[in-house]
């Protein structure tokens, strides 16, 4: 299997030079992975910012001669909401990758923000704080039950929802992930 290329976005308000972005990028490069980081136009959901993510992904296929349906999607924050979102819409994607995935508002855990998880049916990657104002791991992994795809949890322990001290431990974490995906290489 070959590896998939991987498409980075950022949080609400950052850009695609997000200090976290710009470390993940750095080690899936030196693995040998395609790398793609892209801005959204908008904080705000809507279908500028999903049209965004999939001109990006199409871009980041064809720089990479890889079919469409080998680039992971993901990002920070609303960024991977967003790729979980478009993926959930019919985006080809080999797996998500969601970082600090924003659960709910702080302090409002009732307002979910899950309604497309049961339409997720490839991998997924959520990589966040045990001190997430946006969602502990308790509610994460109960949210995450609702997709059919494989799931896998990474606990930065300490970390919040920004994760700043963290970066590398993230980017590992993203690499490893995404290194696994493709098998054993020869």
């Amino acid at each position: 299997m070959t590896l998939p290329a991987v498409l980075l976005t950022p949080g609400a308000s950052a850009t695609k030079d997000h200090p976290s972005l710009v470390v993940i990028d750095g080690e899936l490069e030196a693995a040998g992975i395609p790398v793609g980081r892209i801005s959204l136009p908008s904080s705000r959901p809507g279908p500028k910012v999903l049209r965004a993510i999939a001109e990006g992904a199409g871009a980041l296929a064809a720089r990479a001669g890889v079919e469409a349906a080998d680039v992971v999607l993901g990002g920070r924050s609303f960024g991977g909401r967003m790729c979980s979102v478009a993926a959930a819409d019919g985006l080809p994607a080999r797996g998500l990758a969601l970082l600090s995935y924003p659960l709910h508002p702080p302090g409002r855990p009732e307002q979910l923000r899950i309604e497309h998880f049961p339409r997720l049916t490839m991998p997924c990657l959520f990589v966040s704080g045990t001190r997430d104002a946006f969602g502990s791991p308790e509610e994460l992994e109960a949210a995450s039950a609702q997709i059919s795809g494989p799931v896998t949890h990474v606990w930065i322990n300490g970390g919040d929802h920004g994760m700043g001290r963290h970066n590398l431990d993230v980017a590992l974490a993203v690499r490893d992930w995404v290194l696994g995906m493709a098998g054993p290489r020869d």
